[in-house]
């Protein structure tokens, strides 16, 4: 899954397994679970529940909610995790458009 990506790893953190939509992902433990992603080359981290558009992490501190993902079945915002061992990530994916069906 890796690809181009300006974030770039510059310490040689032992690595751990996690999962990322069903994907097995190889991050450094204890890193901060956005900047992880980002530097692992995933994108987008989510879709906007309305329009779909693809979204990011922003802030990186908490702020916004840009880096929603589910984390074992909860909603929570990457940027506030650290990477720890057998973590289960699922993308934010917009739901159907219930007018659209009609």
């Amino acid at each position: 899954m890796k690809t181009d990506s300006r974030f770039l790893e510059t310490e040689a953190a032992a690595r751990v397994s996690v999962q990322l939509d069903g994907q097995t992902l190889s991050l450094p433990e204890g890193a901060n679970l956005a900047a992880a992603l980002l530097a692992a080359g995933v994108q987008p981290l989510r879709h906007n529940p309305v329009s779909g558009a693809p979204r990011m992490p922003y802030c990186l501190m908490g702020a916004c909610f840009e880096c929603l993902v589910q984390v074992d079945g909860v909603s929570l915002r990457a940027c506030t995790l650290q990477v720890e061992e057998g973590l289960s990530i699922v993308r934010l994916r917009p739901r159907e458009a219930e007018h659209d069906a009609a």
